[in-house]
């Protein structure tokens, strides 16, 4: 059994997220339930099918594309995205500070960074921002990560990415070369990154530890997080993203 929150898991938040984790390992452990002592970090957090996992979180495209068949939704993390419902988020399309042209310009003409083709917030916001524009586009310049595609733009490597909101938050807070990117425009808001489980007997006490934790929390480190409170979608939600049901 393991669990993970790989999402926005920078260094700089990794004892935050370690600490955030012991206090939910606490409210599961008051309901009788047994938890990984420590997160799983880097190599292994993203294995969502594997059915040991405890919690993770995923984004919203793998899950509507069929995650959702093999794990149970907890719940979705509100972090306060301006802009957006509680438990929604949006992607920023960045540009360079000095680049004067218009998102339709520089969709339509530019080299567009994504971080994978997998992504709601770095690949399906982006084609249908697009979209809505009247634009088909095909990025080509995949990067692998929210920070390697804003760091392509930045550099000058590529013209615009989309990067969701929160991992743009952060960007600003702890990236000095965010400093020399600008939002151009915002996609369509969509739900946000949801918690998952391969145990559906354990979903209500893990419902019970998160807010527990997130009460339990530090000033500070609820700051640092910026998950302000646990957000209950029923999984149509996310399907209905891509016209799917059930």
């Amino acid at each position: 059994m393991w669990a993970s929150l790989p999402m926005y898991d920078r260094p700089e938040l990794e004892q935050v997220h370690d600490r955030f984790w012991a206090l939910i390992r606490d409210g599961l452990g008051q309901a009788g339930l047994d938890a990984p002592i420590k997160l799983r970090h880097g190599e292994g957090a993203l294995d969502w099918q594997d059915p040991t996992m405890l919690l993770s979180q995923t984004c919203g495209m793998p899950y509507r594309m069929g995650l959702h068949k093999r794990v149970v939704l907890v719940g979705t993390p509100n972090y306060g995205v301006e802009g957006c419902r509680p438990g929604y988020y949006r992607s920023a399309l960045v540009v360079r500070a000095v680049d004067e042209r218009s998102v339709l310009d520089v969709l339509s003409e530019g080299q567009i960074a994504f971080n994978m083709r997998h992504s709601q917030s770095g690949f399906a916001a982006l084609h249908a921002h697009a979209a809505s524009l009247g634009l088909f586009i095909d990025p080509q310049c995949e990067t692998g990560g929210h920070l390697a595609s804003a760091r392509a733009v930045a550099e000058g490597r590529a013209d615009v990415a989309a990067l969701d909101a929160v991992s743009w938050r952060l960007m600003q807070r702890y990236d000095d070369f965010a400093r020399d990117l600008k939002v151009i425009d915002w996609s369509r808001p969509t739900p946000g990154l949801p918690l998952v489980t391969a145990f559906p007997n354990h979903v209500p006490a893990l419902k019970r530890a998160i807010n527990y934790a997130l009460q339990s929390l530090s000033f500070a480190d609820c700051e640092a997080l910026g998950f302000r409170a646990l957000v209950e979608f029923h999984p149509r939600a996310y399907l209905a993203e891509a016209g799917l049901h059930g």
